[in-house]
């Protein structure tokens, strides 16, 4: 099959060819031995071959195009090839006491949506993922910082986020029109994570649809004496907007409208 029929038929997915930058973020992975590695969309395989170098304990590969999924297993014979869209994929099924780690190029459209389910429902340990610049920018951004909005506040409430290095739109085939980032995702220990991740979810989504607008505004309908005695005791004012607050004061904060705050806005 050729690769312009390949790329055709993949759904404008951007094939990686250079091998440095493809060895550069395997690399950023720290697979061991004992490892199990799942790649998403590994497309013509120029992560997987970096990743059987590894000799992880076991390999499977998430591919979603029915082309290139049979032309995976024949290349690599020891990876498990699971012909699905990642989006469908059972995320709570990669448990945390079995070394799991995730790789992946991810398509820029769905992107965001992958990050947000496996970060929050998985057990993996690490992930190392590639995406646009600027989305990796926003899953990387402290809160005060103007990148900083909910995908950043959900997502480091379950791992530290580290963007490695800018990625650029030359080692692509075809060629997007954009750069691309390296994120490393460290999932947070248990006890640090949330204890209601839907209700909290809702709350960052409630306060960034608003995200121009002063918090005290944004929550009139659960202001109470509570609150402003959290606002005070975390340095903050109700004059603030929603990127003032960090993941753990967001959990602070759902910790005190939760009994009154609905779940299905």
């Amino acid at each position: 099959m050729s690769q312009k029929f390949r790329a055709k038929k993949s759904l404008g997915q951007n094939f990686l060819q250079n091998k440095n930058i493809a060895r550069k973020i395997v690399d950023s992975l720290l697979i061991s031995k004992e490892d199990r590695v799942l790649e998403i969309g590994p497309g013509q395989g120029a992560l997987t071959e970096f990743i059987r170098l590894s000799e992880p304990r076991e390999l499977m590969l998430l591919e979603k195009d029915y082309n290139l999924a049979p032309e995976l297993e024949m290349k690599f014979p020891e990876a498990e090839v699971v012909q699905a869209d990642a989006l469908e994929f059972d995320w709570t099924s990669l448990e945390k006491d079995r070394n799991w780690k995730i790789v992946g190029n991810l398509p820029y459209n769905v992107a965001s949506k992958l990050i947000w389910d496996i970060v929050s429902r998985s057990g993996v340990d690490m992930c190392v993922f590639m995406v646009q610049h600027e989305v990796a920018q926003r899953l990387t951004a402290s809160c005060g910082n103007r990148q900083y909005g909910g995908l950043g506040a959900w997502v480091q409430s379950f791992c530290e986020t580290k963007y490695l290095f800018k990625v650029p739109p030359s080692v692509f085939v075809p060629r997007p029109k954009i750069d691309s980032g390296v994120v490393r995702f460290i999932s947070l220990p248990e006890n640090k994570k949330p204890e209601n991740p839907s209700g909290l979810a809702m709350l960052i989504r409630f306060c960034f649809q608003k995200r121009r607008k002063q918090l005290g505004n944004i929550l009139k309908s659960y202001i109470s004496s509570d609150i402003e005695e959290w606002f005070e005791s975390e340095g903050l004012k109700l004059s603030d907007r929603p990127e003032a607050l960090s993941p753990l004061q967001f959990q602070g904060l759902y910790n005190c409208v939760k009994n009154d705050f609905p779940l299905d806005l």
